[in-house]
Parts: structure tokens; sequence; C-alpha cells
């Protein structure tokens, strides 16, 4: 599929990476810190309690883009390291064509889907993991299978965190089945998503959090999903078990992508 970097009309100086029907990247080069998609400002709360404003950490985000969030790490907190995983060469040359990254950013572009780069990453690599890649509208299988997440939990240093975005529709089995491979290398998972989309009343995006951290604050997340102006909610503990249910992980060999969206819908994000 051919990707299109457009300029958004309501906000001057903003653009829009569209692949086929689907708005998949919105930035704003003048204010990076301004997440117009409502799942982009969930993972953000998620960095921010990762660690304060300001503070360097080191990152690795599957999955590029317009380079959204790598250019919010390097906004709100100067000098972090990050490496971007993302195998589409010809849409990282128009971003940094159209939307170039200010200058030493920190961000590093590799030209590599997410499972081959994260396997040559060192042990303990990075703080912050962020798995948000998708193939059309679909989420590739292979980033939510037990074989991945052993490969998170690997280039994570102690109390690190990986934050996915993923996709689904009612009954919301693929999801389940993605917590149930998480379950076996972290001891901590939340799902964050609108009551909407867990209830199965609509295809929506699924914010699923994984960390190594004891100490991470969910009573922050929590806050700051339920206040969104599309308010999300917060899924923990004996909550999730219930919804996770019997689910079967996804394994490497088998897996497949996420649902498609119903009818073609477009922007979904």
């Amino acid at each position: 599929m051919d990707a299109r970097l457009i300029p958004d009309p309501q906000y001057p100086g903003a653009w829009v990476v569209r692949i086929g029907d689907t708005d998949q990247s919105w930035i704003d080069p003048d204010d990076p810190a301004h997440l117009e998609f409502d799942y982009v400002q969930r993972i953000a709360d998620v960095i921010d309690v990762v660690a304060p404003a300001g503070e360097r950490i080191r990152a690795v985000h599957v999955g590029g883009g317009g380079l959204t969030l790598p250019r919010y790490v390097a906004h709100t907190r100067p000098t972090s390291a990050q490496v971007v995983l993302e195998p589409d060469e010809d849409l990282t040359a128009e971003v940094r064509l159209r939307v170039p990254l200010p200058p030493r950013s920190g961000i590093k572009v590799r030209p590599q889907d997410g499972r081959t780069g994260i396997r040559a990453l060192p042990d303990g690599y990075c703080d912050l993991l962020v798995i948000d890649a998708f193939a059309g509208s679909r989420v590739p299988g292979e980033l939510a299978t037990v074989e991945a997440f052993a490969e998170y939990r690997r280039v994570l240093a102690p109390g690190g965190t990986v934050v996915l975005n993923v996709t689904d529709r009612a009954p919301l089995g693929w999801t389940r089945r993605l917590l149930a491979g998480a379950e076996r290398y972290f001891p901590m998972i939340g799902l964050i998503a609108e009551s909407s989309t867990l209830k199965g009343r609509r295809f929506g995006n699924i914010v699923v959090v994984a960390t190594r951290d004891p100490a991470l604050d969910w009573d922050t997340l929590t806050r700051r999903a339920a206040g969104a102006a599309f308010p999300f909610r917060v899924t923990l503990g004996d909550a999730l078990r219930r919804f996770v249910g019997g689910a079967q992980p996804h394994y490497d060999g088998s897996a497949e992508a996420s649902p498609e969206p119903p009818g073609g819908l477009a922007a979904f994000r």
C-alpha cells in the first residue's frame, strides 16, 4: 500500500500519515506534545508514569509511522536514546523529508520489522518498549505471540514496561489470547480501552500494558483514562483475569493477524 503524508486542513502545519484508507499517524512538528489520536494519548500516559518529564530514558518503538511518539519522548525527555523499527523505508524517507526530526533528537530509525529488530538488541536494553505496528489495518500476528513476549521481556531492563496498541472487535478473542501470552512473562498487566469497545459494541483500539515494575503508577493511568474527552477504562487484577478466562495464547507459526475493521472502516484510531 502507498503511504501518503497529507496536510491537516484543521491544524496548519500538522500532517496525517494515511496508508490505504487508514489514518496511521498525526504529527504537529511545532507542538510534539499535541497528540490528536486518543490511543496515542493513552500510550503517552504510560510513558509519563514510566519516567517523569525531563528524565532520560531508553526507548524502542516497533512501528514508526510519522514518529509521533518518538517525537513526544524527545520533546518531553530530551537526551533520551530511541530506536524505531520501521521496515517501510519509503515512508520513513517521506516523513523525514516533509516533517524533519529536530536536530540531535536521539531518534534512530532502523529499516527492520519488529521481531527482527528486537532479536538484534541486547538483554536489558531499554526502559520502554512501544509496539504500535500495523500491516494495513491489522496487527501482525507475530507481535502477539508467547515467543514475542519472551523477547519483549528479554530486552527490557529490570522495571521496564512494554505497551502495545492493538485493535479488535467482539468478542475480543484475539486480544484475550494476546493477554494470555503476556501473562507468561509479565507479573502485572493492564488493559486500557473505551467501555464500548470492551463491551463489544464497537471495533476499536485497545492499549495493553505489561510491566516488570511493581511500583508502576496505575492510579494515575486510571485517572487520566477516566478523565479523557472520550473516557477509557483501565482493567487490572481479578477483573483482567476474568476477561482473559481460558483463552489460549498465540504461538509463532500459527498466529493470525488481528481482525479486519468492519466495512472497510477508515481512520478508526
